[in-house]
């Protein structure tokens, strides 16, 4: 879209001053509620949106199967959503914060669960796939990116992350949405509208009834959601995937409330896309210049992300930077040679 296009009006803008706190929900619109459960991590929190139907209720997105989780979701059950069923959960897509308790509502109150094929597949796979050590490939991509030495040697002596930890069972069966489907929910129709690069195959909703947009995690507006590559698939390109979805969606944005994963509502989501689309050409640009001397992957992440990456912060960071390099690599833009340590040594083409 041409940046002379957005209106010199339009901005980022939350609506709702107050966020959901202790089981207690926020009324969006009627037959609407925007519901918070709490993530063990930096992002904090995740969002639900409950809409009322027929003596019961659709959940969007599910949470992450915890303990605290767990605890809060019977007091939300007999406070805001006052004893109803959960009736279906329909899934933005596959990652555990979003996906972690959908087989738990599918157990307890014998909920449907909706969502794209891949998120479910992905979702079944990757709970089913227990790992007590680092796979060869997990250690091999870690190598290929760079990783120093010292932190290999954790990795290697590190039980990985599984989808099981925080995920409840996936249900055998689910029903499918795809690109163009209608649903209804909360009283209204809405279109079915699919992104990448964030998460394969992320579903996203579009009221056809009202200006409401759920967007999971492809539409935030606070922070910028984690494009990544992993060992299952290393030569992953999910920037263009997620490049081209916001171009997709500039097709369709106006002037909706966007209901997100993460932090408020807002609206000015063409705003958003825009500012999402320059926040990673930027960035390829940074990096460019780093490799005007070659660098491997995990020498790019301070110019990639203007700031110097932390222990806590390196996974979710050297996914993202090997995701830069593919799209430049694949672009045509760098080169790349193996090193003595097996680490991919970039350069510029």
């Amino acid at each position: 879209m041409d940046k002379s296009l957005l209106s010199f009006e339009e901005s980022i803008k939350h609506p709702f001053a107050d966020v959901p706190i202790d089981n207690q929900a926020v009324k969006i619109a009627e037959d609407v509620l925007w519901l918070r459960l709490p993530l063990p991590m930096a992002l904090n929190h995740v969002n639900l949106y409950a809409f009322y139907d027929s003596n019961g209720w659709t959940l969007i997105d599910s949470g992450m199967n915890t303990e605290a989780v767990r605890q809060i979701m019977p007091k939300l059950m007999v406070g805001p959503l006052e004893g109803l069923p959960i009736k279906r959960v329909i899934l933005t897509h596959h990652h555990p914060d979003h996906v972690g308790m959908a087989g738990w509502f599918q157990t307890q109150y014998d909920a449907e669960i909706l969502a794209t094929q891949t998120a479910w597949l992905m979702a079944r796979m990757l709970t089913l796939d227990v790992q007590d050590k680092p796979s060869f490939e997990s250690l091999e991509f870690y190598r290929r990116a760079g990783v120093p030495a010292d932190m290999m040697t954790k990795y290697e002596a590190r039980r990985p992350f599984n989808f099981a930890d925080c995920v409840h069972p996936i249900p055998l069966g689910f029903r499918r949405i795809k690109e163009g489907d209608e649903l209804q929910f909360g009283g209204q129709t809405w279109r079915v509208h699919i992104g990448h690069g964030h998460a394969p195959s992320h579903a996203t909703f579009w009221s056809e009834d009202s200006s409401m947009v759920v967007g999971g995690d492809q539409f935030l507006a606070d922070i910028t959601p984690n494009i990544g590559v992993y060992p299952t698939e290393p030569e992953a390109n999910p920037l263009a995937e997620w490049l081209d979805s916001c171009k997709k969606f500039q097709e369709i944005a106006a002037d909706q409330l966007v209901l997100p994963g993460h932090k408020k509502p807002f609206t000015g989501l063409r705003l958003r896309l825009e500012q999402l689309i320059d926040n990673h050409l930027s960035a390829l640009e940074r990096i460019k210049k780093r490799l005007l001397a070659s660098a491997t992957t995990h020498d790019i992440l301070e110019p990639l992300f203007k700031r110097q990456i932390h222990e806590n912060d390196y996974g979710m960071a050297i996914v993202e930077a090997v995701a830069h390099m593919n799209w430049l690599h694949q672009a045509g833009v760098v080169q790349r040679n193996l090193g003595n340590r097996g680490e991919w040594i970039w350069s510029i083409s």
